[in-house]
């Protein structure tokens, strides 16, 4: 099986691999890595209300420095079909780009760290480090794209309980923004979900004076939590800001005044917050808001996406060293963006992200330059001839 970073990539796309359907994805990378002398494992995990979720580990060496590569076979669904340029599960290289559902987002990414892992332990003898010292692991999951209960955040409690340590991770997500090269992700913020309630009296519209319309009341407290910013940022981060995505009062009835209005919103949050003290100060402010006038509550949603630093230092000085070899760009060291599966491995062991460019994920004829691909796979070997230096 050929072990260049296109031929990988368009072997993993053809898997068509929607959460939760492995289709074949982690085969394929079972097979090359098992070939270069990797210890793999293939770990199920399963929670109530959610779908079995087939995950991979595999190392080679067995002792430190520790470096892991880490991504998600996974994809989101590919839209109408009949849509694409060429197949969404086609692997066709048309005009210099690689085409197909998670070429950029992340079977690209993982293609490269592949190739570039077996190619530095083609050159050393098999083995990763100076003189046979230190180990190279890949942490691929499955569910990233969905719920994310019985991947990543599983995998890692796993390998913990097996005694693995990880000294340091990379994520090979599409952080790039426009070019190769222009942005590294070291940090991401946190998310935190919920509904704000308001009760009142329901009513005819005829008779306002029998009811309570908390319609002007939901709207009052909407614009005031709105204006008022929860932080002006930090030093790595952006400030924290709270969305309001809809508003409901399940009435279908012109002439009857609602009983209760509910808006959901979302927040990400900076380093300012843990998700208890930003619910702390949510409902404060609420409660400042609304008085005693008002009937409010909010129910929060469970979260897992805690917000995460990696503090510049010499492994983002390495990874810079070798985006810059490759591009002649410095990149920019961001904590934009949403959730990835970093925020599962941050507790393990420092975690950066960085992989193609990301215009086109998610989107009809999804795909990425074959000579990013090429590029990938040269900065990801330079960042193990850095690493084992």
């Amino acid at each position: 099986m050929p072990s260049d970073a296109l031929s990988i990539a368009r072997d993993l796309v053809r898997c068509p691999s929607v959460t939760p359907a492995d289709a074949g994805a982690l085969n394929v990378l079972e097979t090359l890595l098992k070939g270069a002398g990797f210890d793999v494992h293939r770990i199920t995990f399963s929670e109530p209300g959610a779908a079995d979720i087939d995950n991979l580990y595999s190392r080679i060496g067995t002792t430190g420095p520790h470096i892991a590569f880490a991504g998600h076979t996974d994809v989101v669904p590919p839209g109408d079909e009949g849509a694409w340029t060429r197949g969404a599960f086609s692997g066709d290289v048309v005009d210099g780009f690689l085409y197909g559902r998670g070429t950029v987002d992340m079977k690209g990414g993982i293609a490269c760290s592949v190739a570039a892992a077996l190619d530095y332990l083609a050159e050393h003898g098999g083995q990763p480090g100076k003189d046979g010292d230190g180990s190279i692991s890949f942490l691929i999951t499955g569910d990233e794209e969905d719920i994310a209960v019985n991947g990543t955040v599983k995998l890692m409690q796993w390998a913990a309980a097996r005694g693995e340590k990880f000294d340091h991770c990379v994520l090979g997500e599409p952080s790039n923004i426009e070019e190769l090269g222009d942005c590294i992700k070291i940090g991401r913020r946190g998310s935190q979900s919920g509904t704000l309630y308001v009760d009142g009296v329901q009513g005819h519209v005829a008779y306002p004076h029998r009811a309570s319309n908390p319609i002007p009341d939901i709207a009052a407290l909407i614009t005031a939590l709105v204006s008022d910013p929860l932080d002006r940022g930090s030093a790595q981060f952006q400030p924290s800001n709270l969305e309001f995505t809809s508003v409901d009062v399940g009435n279908p009835a012109a002439n009857v005044i609602p009983g209760q209005a509910r808006a959901k919103f979302n927040i990400r949050f900076n380093d300012h917050h843990s998700q208890e003290s930003l619910r702390t100060l949510i409902e404060a402010r609420v409660a400042e808001i609304s008085g005693n006038r008002i009937a409010t509550r909010i129910v929060w949603e469970p979260s897992n996406a805690d917000v995460f630093l990696t503090e510049p230092g010499p492994f983002t000085d390495l990874l810079v060293a070798a985006i810059e070899e490759v591009t002649g760009r410095k990149p920019e060291l961001s904590t934009g963006g949403g959730t990835s599966d970093a925020r599962f491995i941050k507790d393990y062991c420092p975690v950066i992200e960085f992989g193609l460019v990301g215009q086109t994920m998610h989107q009809i004829d999804e795909r990425t330059p074959v000579a990013d691909l090429e590029r990938l796979t040269r900065i990801y070997r330079g960042v193990l001839d850095r690493y084992f230096a």
